[in-house]
């Protein structure tokens, strides 16, 4: 019937109900499907309320003042107090090509006798070594002459010139350099220094890195498209600008389904190495590689096509293509047994290590100052230069690794590594890398490469 209510006598019209089905709205007549009904309820449990307007509802308008209130300036406070009265500090970073008066021009230096001092005075003169990318802190006069500069050439390096009178004197010290330590972690698509550069890892970090892991991993053989790698390292920084990387704190790396972790530490004779969780030294006996990057061009094989004589031979090394001059480094500490030349070898370098371990290196364009016969030489020390003497078609280095005095397959022999963690200091070490341990364990969890820094 019109004009009844909707609703059972005695009953107030509900807004909402615990009903699934005929939820009644305010409105008489209006049904909520279920769905709407659960939109409805949601709205109010959340604390939006909804409201509606009838047709030709007149609402009066609301009265808005505008106010204006002028506020006082502060006060400024010269926080280089009388003795830096009337000086004006400004800071410009160097821009590609670059000279230290087009530098001290957009700094608003207006100095003539400030460049014959930088060109005439020994400590000023890496002003002229600009790199693009570093700040240069001025301060000037009212006049725009100089009242000081300041500049850091080089990391743990500070460069200060002073107005003393009508003399300008520079300085030398060395730089207040706050220590941070950065966790980084990529993803390998095509090289390591293709993903490192991905991330923004510096290339000596990078070097370090492979490095690190040399002793494992044959970076010129070794890697897979998906390998997955976590550095955590020291950066530097001077008055809040980088200043160069330091030491790699702890990495792990993910290579062909192995996970590889090392940790820096100190033992107790004061000689800080690298070793993996259970303690074990990272560091082989021989390194993987004689070269630190390039490309195998040759395997070790017991029947190759030679490329000169054309005759099926046994290949009893491994071939490293790389430019004439490349270095060369020894892949263990040893004596050198022959640095000459020998044949199809042309100039090479023989090494002797402790047990029965010999190493080759041949067709060296020279030789690297001091290795002669019979001196000494360290792990990772050059030896020698890439080249192309004896019978060699292009500039490559041959490698042998022989085990008294047979060839032995250098890139698939189990090498020896060098001593633990002494069992009486275990303990400490386990405490001393955990913290590390936990960072390199937020890395391997994200699924994206990580950037992450911290003081």
């Amino acid at each position: 019937m019109a004009g009844q209510p909707s609703h059972p006598p005695g009953r107030e019209p509900e807004i909402l109900a615990d009903r699934v089905r005929g939820i009644v709205a305010p409105v008489a007549g209006l049904r909520l499907t279920p769905w709407k009904a659960l939109a409805v309820a949601v709205l109010g449990l959340s604390g939006v309320a909804a409201f509606g307007l009838a047709p030709d509802t007149v609402v009066d308008p609301v009265d808005t003042v505008l106010t204006v209130r002028t506020l006082p300036a502060p006060a400024l406070v010269d926080a280089a107090g009388e003795e830096g009265a009337g000086m004006y500090w400004s800071e410009e970073r160097v821009r590609r090509g670059d000279t230290i008066g087009a530098l001290l021009a957009r700094a608003g230096v207006d100095d003539p006798g400030l460049r014959t001092f930088v060109h005439g005075n020994p400590a000023a003169r890496p002003l002229y070594q600009l790199r693009p990318g570093q700040p240069v802190r001025v301060a000037t006069g009212a006049d725009g002459a100089l009242v000081e500069l300041r500049f850091s050439p080089a990391a743990r390096e500070a460069l200060t010139i002073r107005r003393d009178g009508d003399v300008l004197r520079a300085e030398r010290t060395e730089a207040d350099v706050e220590t941070r330590v950065v966790l980084k972690a990529g993803l390998i698509g095509s090289s390591l220094f293709g993903a490192a550069d991905a991330i923004g890892l510096p290339d000596a970090i990078t070097m370090a890195l492979a490095e690190v892991f040399s002793g494992d991993i044959d970076f010129h053989y070794d890697l897979r498209r998906g390998d997955r790698f976590a550095v955590l390292y020291e950066t530097y920084h001077v008055d809040g600008e980088p200043a160069g990387s330091g030491r790699i704190l702890a990495a792990e790396f993910e290579n062909r389904g192995r996970t590889l972790r090392v940790f820096r530490w100190t033992a107790s004779d004061g000689v800080e190495r690298y070793y993996t969780d259970d303690g074990r030294s990272s560091r082989r006996a021989f390194l993987r590689s004689p070269m630190e990057f390039s490309r195998v061009t040759s395997g070790f094989t017991m029947a190759r096509l030679h490329p000169i004589f054309r005759t099926w031979r046994a290949h009893k090394g491994v071939d490293y293509g790389a430019p004439t001059g490349t270095p060369i480094r020894a892949t263990a500490d040893g004596v050198v047994a022959l640095a000459g030349s020998r044949g199809g070898y042309g100039n090479v370098v023989i090494l002797r290590h402790g047990g029965g371990y010999s190493t080759l290196y041949g067709h060296l364009s020279r030789f690297a100052r001091g290795v002669t016969t019979g001196a000494r030489v360290r792990q990772g020390e050059t030896i020698g230069y890439v080249g192309q003497t004896g019978w060699a078609t292009g500039p490559h280095l041959h490698y042998e690794f022989r085990v008294g005095d047979e060839p032995r397959n250098p890139q698939t022999i189990a090498l020896p590594a060098a001593d633990p963690v002494p069992a009486g200091e275990r303990g400490a070490f386990a405490a001393a890398v955990a913290p590390a341990a936990e960072q390199l364990a937020v890395a391997r969890r994200a699924p994206r490469p990580v950037l992450a820094s911290a003081e």
